[in-house]
């Protein structure tokens, strides 16, 4: 079974073809509960998400600011497993026929199996992975595993990288680069800054793959603003908070729903 890297693709070729920026949800799994998850996820395609990336929730998740660290706890006190994230993106895949990924630091993979998790992942017809903090350098164990599989595998490049180490990451890279706006954690924010337009053109200059920005958007003109100059733009932690702030669970997969459809606007510069 191949997993959908050439979905993946041909989303954000799709998306450029109409002259837009693609929206990139992320939502963890297992938040509010597996099944409540899965039903966030659906909602976030459904309302305008081009692709979608499951966290598969950690105890020390480095990248992730508090909105993410709050749904990680609840997922991981309800006991998720990484069954339930298989789950999540079989569920959401087969019902949106959208391309997801997963994101996740490197322990639960090494402490799963390589070539178990690349099997499911391709399996349940993921896209690939997102991995913050695997090393290009220890990375070549689970590119095999990902190639053998058809599965993307997206590093994550930051203001901080130097132009010789971009081209390390993009040559190493598939699917599309993540490009962290600014140095810290996730968490929306007032502005995006100039930090991350100076990052996606010195990412360019290494790679024809797309270059996606995240970190700090959280509303339609902040995603028109990113879309401006970058080819995907990625937004988690208002999702998350939209799940959070609500009275229940169904206000708040409505909540992820508007709110997709709110920054879909804002990439086509509709907003």
């Amino acid at each position: 079974m191949s997993g959908n890297v050439q979905l993946l693709n041909d989303t954000l070729a799709a998306a450029k073809s109409e002259g837009r920026a693609a929206l990139i949800a992320y939502l963890p799994a297992g938040f509010p509960t597996v099944d409540g998850g899965i039903e966030a996820v659906k909602a976030a395609l459904d309302g305008g998400a081009d692709v979608v990336e499951v966290g598969l929730p950690h105890s020390d998740p480095v990248l992730d600011g508090p909105v993410i660290q709050t749904a990680d706890d609840i997922a991981l006190r309800g006991g998720v497993k990484i069954a339930d994230v298989m789950r999540t993106v079989r569920e959401a895949h087969k019902a949106t026929g959208k391309p997801i990924l997963v994101m996740t630091y490197w322990n639960p993979i090494d402490r799963y199996g390589v070539e178990r998790f690349t099997a499911e992942l391709a399996e349940a017809g993921g896209a690939g992975c997102i991995l913050p903090d695997l090393p290009v350098q220890e990375s070549a164990l689970w590119r095999e595993h990902a190639d053998k599989h058809g599965l993307a595998t997206v590093f994550v490049v930051a203001p901080s990288s130097k132009d010789a180490r971009l081209a390390e990451i993009t040559a190493a890279g598939s699917g599309f680069v993540y490009a962290a706006s600014l140095m810290g954690v996730t968490g929306t924010r007032e502005s995006v800054g100039a930090q991350a337009e100076d990052l996606v053109r010195r990412t360019r200059a290494t790679t024809d793959t797309p270059v996606c920005v995240g970190l700090g958007v959280s509303n339609a003109a902040q995603a028109a603003e990113v879309a401006g100059f970058a080819d995907g733009v990625i937004v988690g932690s208002a999702f998350v908070k939209r799940m959070l702030d609500a009275p229940d669970d169904a206000a708040g997969v409505e909540g992820v729903r508007a709110l997709a459809a709110d920054l879909a606007k804002g990439v086509r510069g509709q907003a």
